[in-house]
């Protein structure tokens, strides 16, 4: 039964966005998306969905595609890539649902990124990367 799982909650497991060297053909920053594994152990079958959703400028409600990223381990202490992100979606709610195990617990949290949250006001130093950008924890 559900109520027999016992649900621990998600630590030292981060997902950030953060600009990129470098600029589109259109001349705005390329940004990337990443997961960030700051425990002392190894994640394992870690399963990341992607997707945005919110309102268009003109009211009209959208919602892209869902796309799923699957990594065997996430060694300890390391930040992976996940997928880059055009910065036109940041008017969106960015949501990555990352699952994954330790041991034979699995774990799993939502980390999501409200509307016009991705601005340099937001920026942080992120030590795993060694660069500026917004945390989500």
């Amino acid at each position: 039964m559900k109520q027999d799982i016992p649900f621990d909650p998600v630590e030292g497991v981060s997902v950030a966005i953060v600009p990129d060297e470098g600029l589109t053909p259109e001349g705005q920053p390329i940004w990337q998306v990443y997961l960030l594994n700051d425990n002392a152990f190894p994640l394992q079958n870690v399963i990341i969905n992607a997707n945005g959703y919110g309102q268009q400028l003109d009211g009209e409600k959208v919602r892209t595609s869902t796309l799923r990223y699957v990594f065997e381990e996430i060694p300890p202490r390391t930040a992976v890539p996940v997928e880059p992100i055009d910065s036109g979606l940041f008017h969106l709610n960015n949501q990555y649902w990352v699952s994954y195990y330790h041991g034979k617990q699995v774990f799993d949290k939502k980390f999501i990124f409200v509307p016009d949250s991705i601005v340099p006001d937001n920026f942080t130093h992120i030590d795993l990367l060694n660069q500026v950008g917004v945390l989500h924890s």
